[in-house]
């Protein structure tokens, strides 16, 4: 922009942490968790990993859906985040979750619902 100079990977990681605690407080306050895991300043890039009770959570998808698109909207050096809840095919027979009423289809986008948020 004009004025604005680049922040460096230290202030990007915090307003990225601000983001999360501010946008998304329901992960935390279902036993969940979001934390930064790669953050590169020169490219945009960020990787966030969903643990604790997101691991297998049927809303996962949703959340990191919504966490791709908002992140990027609200943070203007952000071009490309890469999420995942880990562990989330786990036991379920698959490497992601299921819904009721869902068919499995190797036709069927990996972009997962949409978030409703």
């Amino acid at each position: 922009m004009s004025t604005e100079t680049k922040r460096s990977d230290d202030e990007l990681r915090e307003e990225v942490t601000n983001f999360l605690r501010r946008n998304f407080p329901q992960i935390q306050m279902h036993g969940g968790s979001a934390a930064i895991q790669y953050l590169d300043a020169e490219s945009g890039e960020v990787t966030v990993a969903l643990g604790g009770a997101c691991s297998g959570c049927g809303i996962s998808p949703m959340t990191i859906q919504a966490i791709k698109s908002r992140m990027v909207a609200e943070i203007p050096e952000i071009t490309t985040v890469n999420a995942d809840a880990g562990g989330m095919g786990g036991g379920m027979g698959g490497d992601s979750p299921s819904f009721p009423g869902e068919t499995s289809s190797d036709e069927a986008s990996d972009e997962g619902p949409q978030a409703p948020f």
